[in-house]
């Protein structure tokens, strides 16, 4: 048969609710993985692809909650694609439970492949879905492929969710795939879920990615693979970005608050930060004032410019200047205790690190104090 084209997702986790995050950022996290279903069906129109396949996790779990079902099937049904929706470890199939409502709601596009039985999804072309009745299991959910009868001359595709052996995973570990699943069972393709990044193992198996990142460690945006597949050919795979948030993990060495304009420009060329999320880590050694117009700089501008900042400060350290201490503009007690605290930082002993914060705090208050006074 001529080559047929599919675009192969996975792990949407629709209804994911990203407690950790303020709810200003929970909701548009939540929205934007609603969004990525519009932006997959517009790839596949772009690509030319017919069908869309998603390998599994479609929903983060088995009660999303009939908002997010309606939602997502009120989306897949304007798309001129058809969806072939199997369930994975996080909305596993089980009598009566969410893909019975799923099919209740789904338009005549969208196709549930809950049962491990080839489809023919166009002439000469047959899915071969491995769907999870279970969120683990220590079987490997792809062995009945190896038996699934197709006519001759007819491409197989399979769609499985779990984790490829040589991973580093141990016989205990659930959902298991050997990495040779494509040449023992015939595929011509075989599209998996479960590994939230791209990734191919060798030439006729791949790992879509999610198509919205959802945590930090990937810096990457969330992607699908358009793919080609023809009768004897390895297919021909192309990631298409779809993803709108970024996830991005830094670290930052810093002696001065020019170190930090300077990173700041290079985060401003890499990523909108409206849609980026930053997991950022400071460390250096810098002056006392530094310190404080780098930390306030974060908090007052990047914060704000950001969709969400995570810092963790606690390694960049201060190590007060003669300048530094010129500027307490302060007498008696005050200025004796300024004095006795930096002796302490300098000193380097145990308690260095909190004198540090004390006179962090005593050099932040005195400001605070004279600009008051100045008004």
């Amino acid at each position: 048969m001529p080559a047929i084209k599919i675009i192969h997702s996975a792990d949407w986790q629709l209804g994911k609710p990203f407690g950790r995050f303020p709810q200003e950022v929970r909701g548009a996290l939540s929205e934007a993985r609603l969004d990525v279903i519009d932006r997959l069906a517009a790839a596949a129109a772009s690509f030319g692809a017919a069908h869309i396949l998603v390998a599994g996790d479609v929903f983060d779990n088995t009660e999303p909650g009939d908002r997010i079902v309606a939602q997502a099937m009120s989306r897949m049904e304007r798309a001129s694609a058809t969806w072939w929706l199997m369930p994975g470890n996080h909305d596993h199939a089980r009598a009566g439970g969410l893909w019975s409502r799923v099919r209740a709601r789904a338009a005549a596009n969208v196709r549930i492949l809950d049962a491990a039985e080839p489809v023919e999804i166009e002439d000469g072309a047959w899915l071969l879905p491995a769907p999870l009745e279970h969120r683990k299991t220590v079987l490997d959910p792809t062995a009945a492929m190896v038996d699934m009868l197709t006519p001759p001359g007819a491409l197989r595709i399979g769609l499985a969710h779990g984790s490829i052996t040589e991973f580093g995973a141990s016989g205990e570990s659930s959902n298991l795939i050997p990495p040779d699943r494509a040449k023992s069972a015939g595929l011509d393709y075989l599209a998996l879920g479960d590994w939230h990044g791209f990734l191919a193992v060798g030439d006729r198996t791949a790992y879509s990615g999610t198509p919205e990142v959802d945590r930090f460690g990937r810096d990457e945006a969330g992607a699908c693979i358009a793919v080609t597949i023809r009768s004897g050919d390895a297919p021909s795979l192309e990631r298409v970005e779809t993803g709108r948030f970024r996830w991005l993990t830094r670290r930052w060495d810093l002696a001065a608050m020019g170190d930090l304009e300077r990173e700041l420009d290079t985060l401003r060329r890499e990523a909108r930060l409206s849609d980026a999320l930053l997991s950022l880590k400071i460390e250096g050694v810098t002056s006392l004032s530094d310190r404080v117009a780098i930390l306030a700089a974060l908090d007052d501008r990047l914060a704000h410019e950001l969709r969400h900042l995570d810092l963790n400060a606690e390694n960049l350290l201060a190590r007060p200047t003669a300048e530094d201490i010129a500027q307490f503009d302060v007498q008696g007690a005050l200025a004796s205790a300024a004095m006795a605290l930096r002796e302490r930082v300098d000193a380097g002993g145990a308690d260095a690190s909190l004198a540090g914060a004390a006179l962090e705090r005593l050099f932040v208050e005195t400001l605070r104090l004279d600009a008051g006074a100045a008004r």
